[in-house]
This record gives C-alpha cells, structure tokens and sequence, in this order.
C-alpha cells in the first residue's frame, strides 16, 4: 500500500474552522489520503467537500475522555453515519477499563459497533493512562466486540503513540483486527517505524508535511 493512503488526514482542534476543514479536505483530496478525521459537526461538511473523490470521513465518538454513556455513543455513532462518516473513532470508557469492569467496556463498545451498521469502527484505548496489561486486555475486548482497528491515543493526552505499544497492540489483535497509531507522528520516518512496528492506519495532522519529508511541531 502507498504510504499516503495510511493516512488519517486529522484535524480535532475545537478553533476548527470551515475554512480550516476545506483545507484539510483539499490537501487529502491532493495527496489521496485514506481519510479525513474530524469532530462530528464537520462530517456533513467533508462529505461534501470530498464529493468525486476516495478520500473517506472519519469522525470521532466519545471524544475525547470516553466518559459517555453507551447509549450516547451509540446516538453519535447513528448521526456521524447518517451525515456521510465511513469511519468512527470511539473513545475506550478508561474509567471502567481502569477498574477492571469488563462487562462494561465491551458492552460499550458492542455499542457504537452495532450502531455503526458495518462501517469501520476503531477504538481509542488512550495508552498513556494503561498498563501493558491493560491494553493488552482492551485490545482482546474490541476484537471480541468486533472492532475493526484499536488506535493508540486521542493526541489529546498525556502522550501518543509509541512503537513499543504499536508492537504490543500488533502482537496482541494479530489478524483479528487492525491497528492505528495516532498522536504523536510528525516525521516521515516517525510514520516508517509505526508501519513496521504493525500500523495499519495512521493518524496525524501533519499529512501533507510527513509526504514532503519534512518534520511538523504540531501535536496530533
């Protein structure tokens, strides 16, 4: 696969403007991302703007804590579908994954899965607030509740991805799901190195620098 289309083309920044999402959606357009990732005000927006091309709409669920409740979820997931989103990027409830309620976790995500009618849904597990064994643990909950990809992070935490748990989470799903790492990723050699690690999917705002081989300061 070319390296443009791992590209997550993001932009969650609560100052987004119209303006702010026609460029983004111009540059996917341009550089034939997988997608754009955007909040679920704008999915609307993008479906349009995207309109003749193969660049998809993601939207995120639950952003950025996961805190919500499953039904709420599940409301944001219909509505995301229902204005043109291919993709939805849910939140983990870390609170209850934190305290080993895993009942709980995986009838939260079954949730947005079966409120996503077939489209694409990752899970956010936020790593940086778990445990190897933790992520270990939320990563065999989404394959049970048929996930297609665990993602590593908001970029809106204490840290994004890493290599050491792109692997682990790689190591983990196998073929049973998919992974993106997100957060973090602001060199082309950066992108490299999640790839061989095991992403399948890259989420980051600095597309269109990572594809000039330049370095982004940005924090996504």
């Amino acid at each position: 696969m070319k390296m443009n289309k791992y590209i997550d083309h993001t932009l969650l920044k609560a100052d987004a403007t119209y303006d702010k999402i026609k460029v983004l959606c111009e540059e996917a357009k341009e550089y034939d991302f997988a997608s754009v990732c955007v909040n679920g005000y704008w999915v609307s927006a993008c479906k349009e703007l995207l309109a003749g091309s193969d660049v998809m709409v993601c939207t995120v669920i639950g952003f950025p804590l996961g805190a919500m409740s499953s039904d709420a979820k599940a409301f944001e997931t219909r509505d995301a579908i229902n204005h043109g989103a291919n993709e939805v990027d849910m939140v983990l409830n870390i609170g209850e994954m934190k305290a080993g309620h895993y009942d709980a976790v995986l009838e939260d995500i079954k949730a947005v899965v079966e409120a996503a009618q077939g489209h694409t849904v990752k899970v956010i597990l936020e790593n940086c607030l778990l445990s190897k064994e933790e992520i270990v643990k939320a990563c065999k909950l989404c394959v049970e509740a048929g996930a297609a990809f665990v993602k590593t992070s908001t970029g809106f935490s204490t840290s994004g991805a890493t290599v050491e748990d792109v692997r682990l989470m790689k190591d983990t799903v196998k073929d049973a799901c998919k992974v993106k790492a997100a957060g973090g990723v602001r060199t082309f050699e950066d992108m490299e190195k999640m790839i061989e690690a095991g992403a399948d999917r890259i989420g980051t705002s600095a597309g269109v620098t990572l594809m000039q081989r330049k370095t982004s300061e940005g924090g996504y």
